[in-house]
């Protein structure tokens, strides 16, 4: 297994790795919209703070070699379901005309106030 790490995402705030290298898998932990440079959270609504997730998540695989096209699973965490058409709409403009396989779940609280997280696995054999 090999440890991915990039300052151009947020670092972990817990005792994790930001992804990790498994043979052809990378599992990138989950992104939440954090500022890499500052720790701070970006954004007070579902879009904004959306938005913020996929740049870190797409930092994630990109210090990893990958790309949003080599994603296969992702995990979407919600803390209010009424976010859900906001955040698929943002979602959808990173992925192409293949998006990976997904599930979303409703949560009671994620770290720092954030009313967003996604993990995801991607294939980068």
């Amino acid at each position: 297994m090999e440890k991915v790490l990039t300052d151009k995402a947020p670092a972990p705030i817990g005792p994790y790795n930001q992804a990790i290298r498994a043979g052809d898998y990378l599992f990138c932990s989950g992104q939440i919209p954090l500022d890499a440079a500052s720790g701070e959270l970006i954004g007070d609504d579902a879009t904004s703070q959306t938005r913020q997730v996929m740049r870190n998540l797409a930092a994630v695989l990109e210090a990893a070699g990958a790309r949003f096209e080599d994603v296969v699973k992702t995990t979407i965490f919600l803390i209010d379901m009424n976010d859900f058409a906001a955040v698929n709409a943002v979602y959808a403009e990173s992925f192409g005309a293949v998006a990976p396989a997904r599930s979303t779940v409703a949560v009671a609280a994620l770290p720092r106030g954030s009313r967003v997280e996604v993990e995801a696995i991607a294939f980068i054999g």
